[in-house]
């Protein structure tokens, strides 16, 4: 008997996890993110409100001061500044000194604090913090040691949240912009991170939302994805021409008009093996 109050998502995609065909390929293609700071920062969605709601229901509160947050592969900064506005203290964690030059710029001097190191070994101290975030960047870590440093990062009772902001190719318009756009972060329904021996699902949620963006705009969204920064001139030129069609001839968009591109938000939360958090505990997907 299906649960009103948690319908069934329609499947989305075949792809479990985003597929490299080789370890070199997933390097270039990260590497490619390097120089696409301000793009990046302007074109990419933030985070819906709910999503953080629930991460930060469920990060133990600090003794006598504001919790701290780790965002590790933070990029621009798009989630570490929406955990800064809510009072966390949150340190950003990138490997490019050009995406955490465009994330210092994205509010108050002074109030984010930035760390240039991998994911995986941070150099930051043991439990010092009671909230790690990863936002669209787990599947480039090595997900083994990520997790050990996570857990390693965590103070007792902290939480780990893994956060993936998707198209929602539930709607055909959506689908096949998508596929225009070789838009490759499109996961499974059941799709799970893999992550290391010493963390523990608790909590699955799914947040479904708008983004309103010019059209201009959702054809630049183009110029963000790996594939296509990567992408000779020639085809990225098609791709971005190819996107051109489709809203403004095929769907009928004036050019400009504000167009409200749908997401949906996976989120993910772990605690260390062995700490739940408490008998309501429940890791079924939930749409928002």
């Amino acid at each position: 008997m299906s649960d009103p109050l948690h319908p069934p998502i329609p499947p989305i995609s075949a792809r479990h996890e985003p597929r490299f065909r080789t370890a070199e390929r997933k390097h270039a293609l990260a590497a490619a993110f390097q120089d696409q700071g301000e793009d990046y920062d302007r074109l990419r969605p933030g985070y819906p409100a709910a999503a953080l709601e629930e991460i930060l229901a469920q990060a133990p509160e600090a003794d006598g001061r504001a919790r701290r947050a780790i965002d590790l592969g933070a990029g621009t900064g798009k989630l570490s500044w929406a955990l800064a506005a809510r009072g966390l203290e949150v340190t950003a964690v990138d490997t490019s000194a050009a995406m955490l030059e465009t994330a210092r710029r994205g509010g108050p001097a002074g109030t984010l604090r930035t760390h240039l190191a991998p994911a995986e070994d941070t150099g930051l101290a043991a439990g010092c913090a009671e909230l790690v975030t990863v936002a669209q960047a787990w599947h480039w870590f090595d997900a083994q040691a990520a997790s050990a440093e996570a857990v390693r990062l965590l103070a007792p009772g902290g939480v780990l949240a893994l956060v993936w902001n998707m198209l929602d190719v539930t709607i055909p318009w959506v689908h096949r912009l998508s596929r225009i756009m070789h838009a490759g972060d499109i996961h499974r329904e059941d799709f799970l991170p893999t992550v290391g021996a010493g963390l523990e699902l608790t909590a699955r949620s799914v947040h479904q939302w708008e983004d309103p963006m010019p059209t201009g705009d959702v054809i630049d969204l183009a110029r963000t994805r790996s594939y296509v920064i990567t992408a000779p001139e020639e085809r990225r030129a098609r791709v971005l021409a190819n996107l051109d069609w489709y809203l403004h001839e095929h769907l009928g968009h004036t050019p400009g008009a504000t167009v409200g591109v749908p997401y949906r938000t996976d989120l993910f939360l772990y605690r260390a093996a062995g700490v739940g958090i408490g008998p309501d505990a429940d890791a079924r997907p939930r749409p928002s």
